[in-house]
C-alpha cells in the first residue's frame, strides 16, 4: 500500500529540478510515490523527468499535452495518487531529507485531517524562516476557528499548498482539488475550503520545506494578464465564506482579505504592463462593487489609511472609466 502521494507539478524548470529531484530521492521509501507532472514544459524539463522515471524510486510520471497552470496540474497529479496521505511540491522548490518521513509521524501521531508547516524562504543566497500564523503548535484543533479574526493574519493567509500534509479522507470528501484554470492565488479558495470544512488540523514547528523566490519564470515576477486570476479566485472564497453557516462571522475576514490583496497589487501597479494595469484597476473596481457593501464599508474603516485612501478612490470609480496608463508614475497608478 503506498503510504504518501506526492504531487509535484514541473512547467519550465530545467534548472532547478535537478534540485528538487534529488531532495525527493533524499526522501524515498519504499511505500512513498512521487507523481512527477510535466504540463506540456518546453524546454529541458522533459528529458529531465523521463530520466527520473527511471532512477527516482516511486516516480510515476504524468505529462500534459497542453499546459493548464498549477491548479490543473495539481489535480492531475491527485487524480493519480493512490497514497493515504498526501501533500504537494512545486518543482522548483526543495526538501530537507527524511522531511516526508518525520512530518508523517507526527501527522499520524495526531491523527489530524491536515498539518501545516513553516518553511524556509530562499531568495537568491539569502535564508528567512516564515512561520504559520498561529499561535499553538502541535495540538489537534478545529480549522474553521482559526479563520479568524479578521483584523490579523491567520492561518487562511498562509495559503501554501506544499507546506503541510493531508489525509486521504479529505481528497474523498472533495476537499483537496483546486479552482481549475486558476493560474495564480489558487491556493486561497482551496485553504479557505480546508478551513471550513476539514474536522481537525495542527501546525507544526518543522522545517523541511525550501521555497525558492524570484526565480524568472514564476508568476509572482511576471506583471502579466495571468496574475489577474486572483480576482476569480477571491470572488470564489467570498461567494462560498457568504453561503458558510457562520457567514456572519467569517465574511468579514473574506472580504479584508481580498481588499489586502487588491491594495497590494495596485500598490506595485508600475511592474504590470499597461494594458494590464488598466484591466487591473477595472477588474479590481468592480469586484470593490460585487462585495456585501456594509461589510466593505468595515473593512475599509479598519484599514490602515494608506490602503483604506488608495480602494475608497478605486471604490469611487465610475463603472467602465478609464484611467491614464501606468506609466505616469506608482504613486499615481496606485491611487
Amino acid at each position: 500500500m503506498v503510504k504518501l502521494s506526492v504531487v509535484v507539478p514541473f512547467f519550465n524548470v530545467q534548472t532547478y529540478a535537478p534540485d528538487t529531484l534529488r531532495s525527493l530521492r533524499a526522501n524515498a521509501r519504499e511505500d512513498f510515490e512521487f507523481i512527477l507532472v510535466d504540463d506540456c514544459s518546453t524546454d529541458g524539463t522533459p528529458e529531465i523527468l523521463r530520466r527520473a522515471e527511471r532512477e527516482l524510486p516511486g516516480a510515476v510520471l504524468v505529462r500534459h499535452e497542453r499546459n493548464g497552470g498549477l491548479a490543473t496540474a495539481r489535480n492531475t497529479g491527485l487524480d493519480a495518487a493512490r497514497g493515504e496521505y498526501l501533500t504537494f511540491l512545486d518543482g522548483d522548490d526543495w526538501l530537507a531529507p527524511g522531511h516526508y518521513a518525520r512530518l508523517l509521524a507526527a501527522m499520524e501521531e495526531l491523527g489530524c485531517d491536515f498539518v501545516r508547516t513553516d518553511h524556509v524562504q530562499c531568495t537568491g543566497r539569502t535564508r528567512t524562516v516564515h512561520r504559520v500564523p498561529h499561535g499553538r503548535r502541535g495540538v489537534a484543533m478545529s480549522p474553521r476557528e482559526a479563520i479568524l479574526p479578521a483584523t490579523r493574519s491567520t492561518s487562511v493567509d498562509y495559503a501554501y499548498a506544499w507546506a503541510g500534509m493531508y489525509h486521504r479522507r479529505l481528497a474523498d470528501r472533495g476537499l483537496l482539488h483546486f479552482t481549475d484554470g486558476l493560474r495564480t492565488a489558487e491556493d486561497r479558495p482551496w485553504i479557505w475550503r480546508l478551513h471550513r470544512e476539514a474536522g481537525s488540523f495542527a501546525v507544526l514547528g518543522m522545517l523541511g520545506v525550501f521555497y525558492r523566490r524570484g526565480v524568472a519564470s514564476s508568476l509572482t515576477q511576471i506583471g502579466d494578464v495571468r496574475q489577474l486570476d486572483f480576482v476569480r479566485a477571491f470572488d470564489q472564497v467570498v461567494g462560498e465564506t457568504a453561503a458558510d453557516r457562520d457567514a456572519d462571522r467569517l465574511l468579514p475576514k473574506a472580504v479584508r482579505t481580498y481588499c489586502a490583496i487588491i491594495s497590494h497589487h495596485l500598490g506595485s501597479i508600475e511592474r504590470f504592463e499597461p494594458a494590464v494595469a488598466r484591466k487591473l484597476r477595472t477588474m479590481s473596481a468592480a469586484a470593490l462593487r460585487r462585495m456585501p457593501q456594509d461589510v466593505l464599508k468595515d473593512a475599509l474603516d479598519s484599514m490602515d489609511t494608506e490602503r483604506s485612501v488608495r480602494l475608497r478612490r478605486l471604490q469611487r470609480r465610475p463603472a467602465g472609466a478609464r484611467t491614464a496608463p501606468a506609466a505616469q508614475g506608482s504613486s499615481e497608478a496606485a491611487a
